[in-house]
């Protein structure tokens, strides 16, 4: 069996409430949860952990309680009006209290430069909670591939800047194993698995709903993830980012699909082992 650490994050069970998920992670037999403290999108239901302290103290009795920590809280979206401080320092605040150490960070704009200024920038005030900013690449964004955000991350520089791989993501963008051979392993401090099935789409829109509501769990669809895993660092956490709508509307609770994401995603890696 293996020993890697696992988190479960917040996209495999949206519907459940902050301390919702930290107990059903427990029970799944999750290490780690990674906590969304800003919607993805406007039409997402949220509970607002930045701004509800009850909600915040609640979070962090089941944290102790339970003994589970926070691996990552998302999703911090660099867009071309950003104001990185204003936007993003309480947040950050409110991660390191809730004793997270890494940030999924978007790039939601086309300027190169003025994203690569603004992620230097995130690293800078994200140094002080010590948390470490993970530049995500997804083909709709501004960063659309492994490659547009290796460079994004070497040019920035800075110790703490890192480099967020997602399965699914890189699949849909078309990245290359080859690719991995040029991104340190220190700029990787956790990794998302899932899976898919079928080739890639010609769709964005289809790209995105997949993203979004129909992922596999790791060893049901077609991304060669052991290629994958052979080319990542051997010791990080792995995210289960695996959203299952169709399993959700068929009345399948949170725990379940939650537990099915973890007993797929050992399984696999049992299999790599042996």
């Amino acid at each position: 069996m293996t020993s890697r650490s696992f988190s479960l994050a917040a996209l495999t069970v949206l519907e459940l409430s902050p301390p919702e998920m930290v107990e059903i992670a427990a029970r799944a037999g999750y290490q780690q949860v990674g906590l969304r403290l800003i919607p993805a999108t406007p039409e997402e239901h949220h509970f607002p952990l930045v701004t509800d302290a009850a909600l915040r103290r609640q979070t962090q009795k089941r944290l102790n309680d339970t003994g589970i920590s926070v691996l990552d809280v998302e999703i911090l979206r660099l867009k071309p009006d950003t104001r990185i401080a204003d936007d993003f320092a309480r947040v950050l605040e409110v991660g390191a209290e809730l004793g997270a150490s890494q940030v999924l960070v978007a790039g939601n704009d086309d300027d190169e430069n003025r994203l690569t200024d603004n992620f230097a920038a995130l690293c800078d005030l994200a140094a002080d909670y010590a948390l470490n900013p993970h530049l995500e690449f997804m083909p709709w964004t501004g960063v659309r591939d492994l490659e547009q955000a290796r460079r994004i991350v070497a040019a920035v520089g800075r110790p703490n800047a890192a480099l967020l791989v997602d399965a699914f993501h890189f699949d849909r963008s078309g990245s290359r194993f080859a690719d991995l051979a040029e991104i340190p392993a220190d700029w990787m401090h956790y990794v998302q698995l899932c899976d898919v099935v079928g080739p890639r789409p010609d769709d964005m829109d289809e790209i995105i709903r997949q993203a979004r509501q129909e992922r596999f769990f790791p060893g049901d669809g077609d991304i060669d993830l052991n290629g994958l895993l052979d080319r990542l660092p051997a010791d990080v956490p792995l995210s289960l980012e695996i959203p299952t709508q169709a399993l959700r509307e068929r009345g399948v609770s949170a725990l379940e699909r939650a537990r099915m994401a973890l007993e797929k995603s050992q399984r696999l890696l049992d299999s790599l082992s042996d």
